[in-house]
């Protein structure tokens, strides 16, 4: 059976309603697999196999009853440590977190149990899912199964991982700056980052709130199109959600062929590309120009300021966000505090990590008395060019088409300056602050045997157009169907 955990929510879907697999196989399949392989992955931070088992009897009768609740019945997804869980972990891979239960579901997680989907573990991140690598982790780093002495991307390092060495069928990430789209390529598998607005965040925990969305990471696009279509729509638990039609992501695959008007913005093309990459990024876009699509260049010129912007908007929201870890209502409580103020000092100095305390210091600097106009609103006032040069870019072409990364996955280690981390957001930060649905999909590999992405960025609520033109590259190529060789070995063992 080690062959279903390389299958796609479509394949496995279809077995299960011929009856050729019950979900219980399928869920101990994944449950034997990530025993096997997970101490060296290390993708996720917990599991219950139990429950999960119980999940999956529970989607096998009502398939036997005749109340299947579509695709994703049955099917092991799982969460990034931020999601909510009823009763599951929610450690944000921070020590901070490191014994909170869950009280409640997030409103994703409850529309993947209105689906049918068999919830399958807590998926290892940077800590509050902050950072490039899952090297921030408070519960150890993860590792790329393409090469294990690397990293698999962040903050959703796990949730790409896991994925990538089959031990799950599809996950959901959170991305804040690329946090999902990043380790998608790194790892070789499809990251989808909606629009803001269109996927509740509630439940989800908080790092940049005007900055973070959760999406789906999968095999292959039309997995991606599934997943969206169980997790879209209007919350009224969250205020910034929008209100609007759901289509059918998968079906709109289909009807919507092209060709498109495609722009490849010259920013994303200079200085600091690996050539690799850039080669490979090439190759796709001379693809979309046979099958008749219009390719130009265009330009979003306040590029320059996206890196700048980001980190004073989104370290200044986390400054904020995360005052509420006091240690007084939940969450770590330090045991030698002589008073309430050194009770606060010391528990929020003894749970968060240096990562997260650094993004703190910084955001708060940025909103003190003397420094808010200069640096936060300044950067906001940026934050609406950088979104007006998107808006502008789409009165010409349909979607735009760049690289994810600049560089393939780098060693463990390796990057210990916080700059040079930073920088491997460069390509996709920019789709955050301006709030646009954008998509990685694999699109080759390095001479080392190191997975590529290429990223499209879609017009705002306009996910199907996006799924649809990333469906037509990866359909015309066999990238999503390879395997690490260490996945293959650990199946074949």
């Amino acid at each position: 059976m080690s062959e279903l955990v390389f299958q796609t929510i479509t394949e496995l879907s279809g077995r299960l309603a011929t009856g050729e697999i019950s979900s219980a196989e399928l869920t101990r399949t994944f449950i034997a697999r990530t025993k096997s392989l997970d101490q060296r992955v290390h993708a996720f931070n917990s599991f219950d196999a139990g429950d999960a088992l119980a999940q999956a009897v529970a989607s096998d009768e009502r398939r036997a009853a005749g109340q299947s609740r579509g695709p994703l019945d049955g099917i092991p997804v799982g969460l990034k440590d931020v999601i909510a869980v009823t009763g599951q972990p929610l450690t944000a891979s921070s020590r901070m977190l490191a014994n909170f239960v869950s009280p409640y579901d997030a409103t994703v997680t409850a529309r993947l149990k209105q689906a049918g989907a068999v919830l399958w573990g807590r998926l290892n991140c940077d800590e509050f899912a902050m950072g490039s690598s899952t090297e921030n982790s408070a519960f150890g780093p993860a590792a790329n199964p393409w090469d294990l002495a690397r990293v698999p991307g962040g903050s959703s390092g796990g949730s790409a991982a896991a994925v990538a060495a089959g031990e799950a069928v599809a996950t959901l990430g959170s991305d804040t700056g690329g946090s999902i789209r990043q380790p998608a390529a790194l790892c070789g598998v499809v990251g989808l980052k909606p629009t803001y607005g269109l996927v509740s965040r509630y439940g989800l925990v908080a790092f940049a709130s005007s900055l973070d969305q959760i999406g789906p990471m999968t095999r292959t696009v039309e997995d991606a199109a599934i997943m969206l279509g169980a997790i879209a729509g209007h919350d009224e638990n969250d205020s910034t959600s929008y209100r609007s039609q759901i289509p059918d992501y998968r079906a709109e695959l289909k009807r919507r062929p092209g060709p498109w008007r495609i722009g490849l913005p010259r920013e994303y093309f200079g200085e600091g590309l690996d050539p690799e990459i850039g080669a490979a990024v090439e190759q796709a876009v001379a693809f979309y120009r046979a099958q008749g699509c219009e390719v130009k260049p265009v330009s979003l010129p306040h590029t320059p300021y996206c890196l700048d912007t980001y980190y004073i908007i989104a370290t200044a929201e986390a400054s904020s966000n995360l005052a509420r870890f006091d240690g007084v209502r939940y969450g770590h409580r330090s045991k030698d505090a002589k008073d309430a103020v050194d009770l606060y000092f010391k528990s929020r100095s003894e749970g968060f990590g240096p990562e997260v305390k650094r993004r703190i210091i910084l955001g708060t600097y940025v909103l003190s008395s003397g420094y808010y106009d200069a640096f936060y609103l300044r950067a906001q006032k940026v934050r609406t060019l950088i979104r007006r040069d998107f808006l502008k870019a789409y009165e010409e072409v349909d979607a735009l088409l760049t690289p994810t990364s600049p560089v393939p996955a780098f060693k463990l280690g390796e990057k210990s300056d916080p700059l040079a981390l930073y920088l491997c957001d460069i390509y996709t930060i920019g789709v955050n602050l301006a709030g646009l649905p954008a998509i990685s999909v694999p699109c080759g590999f390095t001479r080392a045997g190191l997975p590529i992405g290429l990223q499209l960025i879609g017009q705002p609520f306009q996910e199907a157009d996006l799924l649809a033109l990333a469906h037509v590259y990866e359909r015309a190529h066999d990238w999503c169907r390879r395997r690490p060789a260490f996945a293959a070995v650990a199946s074949s063992g």
